[in-house]
């Protein structure tokens, strides 16, 4: 997965808006997953371009 460091300065979940961190090639493969505690959601990343849609995300 390669993005910009800056843009996950930025990057926020659209359900808490918690900061979300990169996890790569996981079982769902790669991922940004929400930081929050109660949230978590993990969005998918395709193509190294985020999908941030809640309705596209998993419960972990």
């Amino acid at each position: 997965m390669q993005l910009d460091p800056r843009l996950m300065e930025i990057l926020a979940c659209p359900q808490c808006h918690s900061p979300l961190r990169a996890e790569e090639g996981g079982e769902h493969g790669d991922e940004l997953v929400c930081t929050s505690s109660t949230c978590g959601l993990a969005y998918p990343v395709r193509d190294d371009i985020p999908v941030l849609l809640i309705d596209e995300a998993r419960r972990p």
